[in-house]
């Protein structure tokens, strides 16, 4: 039973990260350059589709709005809805969580959506593609991987600090 609650979770998370990079993508994938490779970035401020700042700007944003909310969502599962009590319970169920988001985030939308539509491609950018190579791809992996490990067991030591 909660393999299939932690599974419905991690799909509700990946589908919040999708919804996300939707709204940003809205009005075109300039709207999420921040996460392009710097020489993406520089071309489109040098077309003049947006400027440097306003890429710092949307790029902060995201991370302090985005991560905090993930946290958020993934404390809420673990320790509200399931009732995970202890280290080792939040930290497998906030991990099964995190790493359906992972999953999802590389294949949904990383290899399929940016790697195999036309969503993701800027105008005068073409020539830059793929936008995620096969190194950043490694990378993504390695760090999400242990990205999901370190940020679960930091989520889970917390808790079992706040709840003793």
């Amino acid at each position: 039973m909660i393999a299939l609650k932690l599974i419905v979770e991690g799909l509700g998370l990946g589908l919040l990260l999708y919804l996300i990079c939707a709204l940003g993508i809205r009005n075109g994938a300039v709207g999420m350059v921040h996460l392009y490779d710097p020489k993406v970035q520089d071309r489109v401020v040098k077309l003049g589709l947006t400027t440097a700042e306003e890429i710092r700007k949307r790029s902060l944003s995201f991370k302090s709005l985005c991560f905090p909310g993930y946290l958020i969502y993934v404390l809420v599962c673990v320790y509200a809805i399931n009732g995970a009590c202890g280290f080792w319970p939040g930290f497998w169920q906030s991990f099964v969580i995190l790493s359906i988001m992972n999953l999802i985030d590389r294949f949904l939308i990383d290899e399929y959506w940016v790697g195999h539509t036309e969503a993701w491609i800027i105008p005068g950018t073409e020539d830059l593609q793929p936008y995620i190579t096969a190194k950043e791809k490694k990378q993504k992996w390695i760090m999400g991987t242990v990205g999901m490990a370190v940020t679960s067991a930091v989520l889970s030591g917390i808790m079992t600090l706040i709840l003793k």
